[in-house]
């Protein structure tokens, strides 16, 4: 369980992010990539990403692994502005931080030798990882934003006409399980035990397309705090009427056959993928 306290300040500095994060939905559906549990309409957009973002994966699966934690540099504040923002951002991210996270991330795994630059700052290393995060997110990620856009957007309206209408409050009761608001603390199931303190900051909720286990917060709080979710499926899709997905190729068998062999495992169900 996560509980994030608020208070008055907190309630009013409270919002929704402007729109679809790419840097959110780039990092987030390299966990869908490789999710076997995953609904089956995003087949075709799995065959498309492994059929042309080899390349990138290979740097990307070794800092975004299919479940736990994943470093919070990679999807900055800035990339709410757009994608080169983001990863300008993610270029000038402090040495002690990057260190600080990778050496986290080592805890739960074991790391490539060039990762070693990027916690060490080394420019040629973070403008490869940019270059990396940069090429799968236009071969994979951008040809399903259209529909990406659609269902966040759709999301964020609904949380927006709500907060217009009745408040902060009443839209923090919009979301259902697994988000309860027990004033003044929003409770969010989660797969480890968290407590965040706002201190005045606010939240912003920040829904995802590629979200679908569970909400996720940033592990580092002293980062501007966030709550991505997953956006709720519009009416046309629940009624099966554009259910597909990001679709992108018609269907095949072999959406998945090549994955396993890019980030050197076998397929497998993902857990829930706690941010520790």
């Amino acid at each position: 369980m996560l509980r994030v306290h608020f208070t008055a300040q907190d309630l009013a500095r409270t919002r929704v992010a402007e729109g679809a994060d790419p840097l959110w939905e780039t990092v987030l559906s390299l966990h869908s990539l490789r999710e076997d549990r995953t609904d089956p309409a995003l087949a075709a957009w799995r065959q498309h990403a492994v059929r042309h973002g080899p390349g990138p994966l290979r740097t990307l699966f070794a800092l975004v692994p299919p479940y736990g934690y994943f470093p919070d540099f990679l999807t900055p504040s800035a990339s709410q502005y757009g994608v080169e923002s983001g990863l300008e951002a993610v270029m000038s991210t402090p040495r002690q931080r990057l260190r600080t996270e990778l050496t986290r991330l080592s805890g739960h795994r074991a790391l490539p030798g060039w990762a070693r630059g990027i916690g060490e700052g080394e420019p040629a290393a973070l403008r490869q990882l940019a270059r990396s995060l940069r090429t799968y997110h236009h071969l994979a990620v951008a040809p399903a934003w259209p529909r990406i856009a659609q269902r966040v957007g759709a999301d964020r309206e609904l949380r927006k006409h709500v907060l217009a209408q009745s408040g902060v409050e009443a839209m923090l009761r919009t979301f259902g399980a697994p988000i309860r608001w027990r004033p003044p603390v929003l409770e969010v199931g989660y797969p480890v035990e968290r407590e965040l303190h706002l201190q005045g900051r606010g939240l912003v909720f920040v829904p995802s397309y590629f979200c679908c286990d569970h909400p996720l917060a940033l592990v580092d709080e002293e980062l501007p705090p966030v709550l991505v979710y997953p956006a709720r499926e519009t009416a046309r899709e629940t009624a099966g009427g554009q259910a597909e997905g990001p679709r992108l190729r018609g269907y095949g068998g072999g959406a998945l056959r090549d994955v396993p062999a890019l980030f050197g495992g076998r397929g497998g169900t993902r857990i829930a993928a706690a941010r520790r």
